[in-house]
């Protein structure tokens, strides 16, 4: 009888990364053995983009009821019921979650459910099972990480606490200005709680093109959402009322809670990595540009390979090992062509490099920028957003690079990535014509313009 715990692959992980590669694998005919101590949909789905996404759009709806009035329709928000709400981003959860699962067993993977160990270059221990695979793919994935020697704990939250608050804090201080910062803080500011983002690095969104950060600071601003740059967290305490705050030139805050939001750290600790000869950085799992770890056959995807952490680049690694272990000979993964999105009002969207590291690759002068206001975007000033498109392209050559800010940008990144991807010059674009109105058309008259021939814009 054949042994049931061979499979030709072993992922270790159903997070994106993970379950995009059993996915893709069994349908290219392989026997799979998906590993997970927690729920299949990891942190993306049950702890991190979905239900944050879900708090957003309840902050977007609190929001347009409260600002009704400019439009004419003279709306109250009465309240805002975090059970309620709570109960709607759960409902989103779960019926992603069902579908996920549904999806899991109609390919036949084995889901085996339980804290999986690297034993051996083709074995995995699950419990008192052990499971071989001619091919193992890590995909542990990361955690809410947190400064050294801050405790979480208490009135001091990271994300994974914020998303199950029961209640809305009447203050926040918020540490760190990127993506889950920044998202947190407009949730909150919507809710009616009053927030303060600390961010040591010069702006929020640090990682987006400066033009971006500064609009970016400015939109907050006007919101009323306060924040400190480019001075560094010293401590915390914390009494029954709340937190109190400094940092390392002695300026203190008071809050409700202190949300630590200083990005996630690779779960790969305890999991028998390194004892299997895996080559591991600061609990990184260190690849080469074919996602093998340089040991047997093993590969490694999402969160825990440095580089972005996000979602979709662990459905595309997790689609990628799956191809190549099948033989496909996959392009690599460009990590600069994976688009980038801040969910938060205003939204923050951007494919390719930003202005500086263009003119780092491709010397100062051989870079142009091209700013396209929303202001003359239709659809834009019906929504009543502010932001602009930026585009960075080489002198004479393709377009590199994609920086967006704005209500709803988001959703314009998918034209935006198959450009600098596909690398579109100017002319290409500017041919193609744009749905009028709507705000995609602020990418085709920013286009228009990088072309010379601005429609509605000046020269």
């Amino acid at each position: 009888m054949a042994d049931t715990h061979a499979f030709d692959i072993v992922v270790l992980g159903a997070g994106s990364g993970g379950y995009a590669a059993a996915l893709r694998a069994a349908e290219l005919g392989k026997s799979v053995a998906l590993v997970e101590a927690d729920k299949v949909g990891g942190t993306c789905l049950h702890r991190g983009c979905i239900p944050t996404k879900a708090l957003l759009h309840a902050a977007e709806v609190a929001d347009e009821a409260r600002d009704g009035a400019h439009v004419g329709v003279h709306a109250t928000l009465e309240r805002i019921d975090m059970g309620e709400v709570n109960q709607y981003k759960d409902g989103v959860i779960s019926r992603l979650y069902k579908g996920l699962q549904g999806l899991v067993s109609s390919r036949k993977i084995e889901v085996v459910q339980g804290w999986g160990t690297l034993t051996g270059p083709n074995t995995v221990q699950v419990g008192d099972r052990t499971l071989t695979g001619e091919h193992i793919v890590l995909a542990s994935g990361s955690y809410a990480r947190s400064l050294p020697g801050l405790e979480i704990g208490g009135r001091v939250i990271t994300s994974d606490q914020a998303l199950q608050l029961d209640w809305i804090p009447k203050s926040a201080i918020i540490l760190g200005g990127g993506v889950i910062g920044s998202e947190f803080a407009s949730v909150w500011k919507s809710f009616g709680a009053d927030v303060t983002i600390i961010e040591a690095l010069p702006h929020l969104v640090p990682n987006e093109d400066e033009a971006v950060c500064k609009a970016f600071e400015r939109a907050f601003r006007k919101r009323g959402i306060n924040f400190s740059v480019g001075v560094r967290f010293a401590g915390v305490t914390q009494n029954d009322d709340g937190v109190h705050v400094w940092l390392e030139d002695g300026k203190t805050f008071d809050a409700e809670v202190l949300l630590v939001a200083v990005g996630r750290g690779p779960a790969t600790s305890g999991l028998g990595y390194e004892e299997q000869g895996v080559r591991v950085d600061r609990g990184f799992v260190l690849t080469d540009e074919r996602l093998h770890t340089g040991v047997a056959n093993i590969y490694a995807v999402g969160d825990i390979v440095p580089g972005l952490q996000l979602a979709h680049r662990g459905f595309a690694q997790g689609i990628f090992v799956a191809e190549e272990i099948a033989g496909l000979n996959p392009a690599p993964i460009v990590e600069s062509g994976i688009p980038r999105v801040t969910y938060s009002n205003p939204e923050v969207a951007s494919v390719g490099v930003n202005e500086a590291k263009a003119r780092e690759i491709y010397g100062a002068d051989n870079v142009v920028t091209l700013e396209y206001n929303l202001g003359g975007n239709g659809k834009s000033q019906i929504l009543g957003t502010q932001g602009f498109v930026k585009l960075v392209r080489k002198v004479d050559g393709p377009v590199v690079g994609v920086h967006m800010i704005g209500a709803r940008v988001g959703e314009l990144v998918g034209e935006a990535q198959l450009i600098v991807n596909w690398e579109a010059y100017p002319e290409d674009v500017a041919s193609l014509v744009h749905a009028h109105p709507t705000q995609d058309e602020a990418i085709g008259e920013a286009f228009l313009a990088l072309a010379g021939k601005p429609l509605h814009a000046h020269n």
